[in-house]
């Protein structure tokens, strides 16, 4: 599909973000049609490998890069004139770092007060730890995360992707549309911001509340459900299986198909409080039965009387099963030197906008549209090789 039919193609967006948060809240604008133009340091020694690695072009897809030396005059005055034919710039400096840049809030307001302006930070924008460092792993610590991963007994374990980067990533993104409506209706832009603390907190979720309303401290449970059983990880005859019969209903559906009459007689699983009283002894007499079918064999008997489960994939095997590819989670890209690659397209769905095979343009090259975005601007040619000449540019 056309970017220019896509829903968010009048806007422009100046995406000065690095790491994955941020570029993760701009791929949102960048997927539905956005005009991304990624703001770039210039870089001793760039690598060309790490830019043009999966993780540079699934985060950066659908962007032109400009590569621009915000620490000198000529390139603030660069910034300025886009900012003024901007609608969102997104940033995720330091505070120190973006005032002496002067491409914070209150500066880039100045030169055009109906911006939306985005920042996301490790720790929020004020209090005492907002001027800290943070990384993904650091702020899965904090937030109690990794206290209820992994299994009891065993120590804190980390989640297996960047969780706490790629949720504040996705809430800045809906926090960016939410300005853009509210300025639709009243002409005012605003500063939208989140932290990486902020989402954890939030993606905690459940876990969070039993503690704000009742001081309950949630802990490990390894791969059983903290509430419900029997839910989570049970042996096969070849392998292991996803397996959630915690409702009464669901209960008594899996005594039935499984012939288990002394589990579905049995007092202590009578109720789900009951359940998960005796949830160790469970899964042992759970298991016992599950241990003797094959997982292909469990996944459709338990599906087929409405019991969720399912097998436990590899990354590899996720993308080979037949769901995911009737889902057509991938859309390809033309890249000049690595041919055409695949890259995971947005998962959000709209009935009037079908997913196109692929996207427009692959993560860029340090600068490669530098001129093309300030030819944009209507900058005359010399004026554009005065700036490249002088490294204002590259």
């Amino acid at each position: 599909m056309d970017q220019q039919a896509l829903p968010l193609s009048r806007y422009t967006v100046l995406d000065l973000t690095i790491a994955r948060a941020g570029p993760t809240a701009v791929r949102l604008l960048a997927d539905w049609g956005a005009n991304i133009i990624r703001i770039e340091a210039p870089v001793e020694g760039d690598i060309a490998g790490s830019r043009q690695g999966p993780d540079s072009q699934n985060l950066h897809r659908n962007k032109r890069s400009l590569c621009l030396n915000l620490k000198s005059s000529e390139g603030n005055k660069v910034f300025a004139d886009l900012v003024k034919e901007s609608d969102v710039v997104v940033e995720n400096f330091r505070v120190d770092v973006k005032h002496r840049l002067k491409v914070d809030y209150d500066s880039v307001k100045q030169i055009n007060p109906a911006i939306v302006y985005a920042s996301i930070s490790g720790f929020g924008q004020t209090g005492p730890y907002s001027k800290r460092p943070a990384v993904d792993q650091v702020i899965q610590g904090m937030s109690g995360l990794m206290s209820i991963t992994g299994e009891p007994g065993k120590g804190p374990m980390r989640a297996g992707i960047a969780v706490s980067d790629t949720s504040a990533g996705m809430f800045l993104g809906q926090g960016i549309l939410l300005a853009l409506l509210h300025r639709e209706h009243t002409g005012e832009g605003q500063w939208v911001h989140t932290s990486l603390l902020e989402a954890m907190l939030c993606k905690l979720d459940f876990q969070a509340a039993r503690y704000t309303m009742s001081g309950e401290i949630a802990g490990q449970e390894g791969n059983n459900h903290p509430t419900l059983s029997p839910m989570g990880v049970f042996h096969t005859s070849d392998g292991l299986v996803n397996l959630a019969a915690s409702t009464d209903k669901m209960w008594k559906a899996f005594c039935e198909v499984m012939n288990a009459d002394d589990l579905a007689n049995n007092a202590d699983y009578q109720s789900v409080t009951g359940r998960l009283q005796k949830r160790e002894q469970l899964w042992q007499h759970v298991n016992g039965i599950t241990s003797q079918h094959s997982t292909t064999y469990l996944v459709e008997k338990m599906n087929s009387v409405g019991i969720p489960c399912g097998p436990i994939n590899s990354v590899g095997q996720a993308f080979e099963d037949e769901q995911v590819n009737s889902l057509n989670m991938t859309k390809s890209v033309k890249h000049l030197d690595l041919g055409d690659i695949d890259l995971l397209r947005s998962p959000i769905n709209l009935s009037k906008f079908d997913h196109c095979c692929e996207f427009e343009r692959p993560g860029p090259e340090l600068g490669e549209h530098s001129a093309e975005i300030l030819q944009e601007l209507n900058y005359s040619e010399e004026k554009i090789a005065e700036l490249e000449k002088n490294g204002t540019i590259k």
